[in-house]
């Protein structure tokens, strides 16, 4: 088992659940890495985004709260950053705010940048896996160290009954090391 191809059999297996929706930069067109485990998945599950990141998160939680289960992929967690507001004051806190009134359920992917075989500088190789766990109240936040990870972590990702986000974390370096 490979860690590109236990990613990319976890996107067609969230790709069946008929209430999810991927949306992101590079989704839709090609442009990361991630791009090529969405390959296989319906064009119209697909909604491509432009670098705006907050408004992506803002997105997010409002397609959760109309009941669907969006897949939202920001391919490094540098510019996941930029969305911090939305996801730790909003989509963590909704069902905190709202005394159990709404649950709002997505996938976030993001991922520690590739280091090899070119270093991309430092604005893109962030890894804030634990500083997020220590912010989150709801979300919970899962590293994929290893590829038998994979597949269960996004399974239970959609497939939780306990109306909680799952913020997902890869390694870029790992796409093609392991």
């Amino acid at each position: 088992m490979k860690y590109f191809d236990e990613l990319k059999r976890s996107m067609e297996f969230l790709a069946q659940d008929p209430r999810t929706v991927f949306m992101g930069q590079a989704v839709a067109v090609p442009g990361t890495a991630m791009s090529n485990t969405l390959k296989d998945i319906p064009r119209e599950r697909l909604i491509e985004l432009p670098v705006a990141e907050e408004m992506q998160m803002g997105m997010t939680t409002g397609m959760a709260l109309a009941g669907s289960v969006p897949v939202s992929i920001f391919p490094r967690w540098n510019f996941l950053l930029c969305a911090m507001s939305q996801l730790i004051s909003h989509l963590d806190k909704i069902d905190v705010m709202s005394n159990g009134g709404y649950q709002a359920k997505a996938i976030v992917r993001t991922s520690i940048g590739a280091q090899r075989p070119m270093h991309p500088q430092h604005q893109h190789i962030g890894d804030f896996t634990d500083a997020l766990r220590l912010m989150c109240s709801t979300i919970e936040v899962i590293r994929l160290d290893e590829p038998e990870d994979i597949f269960p972590a996004y399974e239970r990702a959609l497939l939780r009954d306990d109306g909680r986000s799952t913020l997902i974390v890869e390694y870029g370096d790992y796409y093609n090391e392991k």
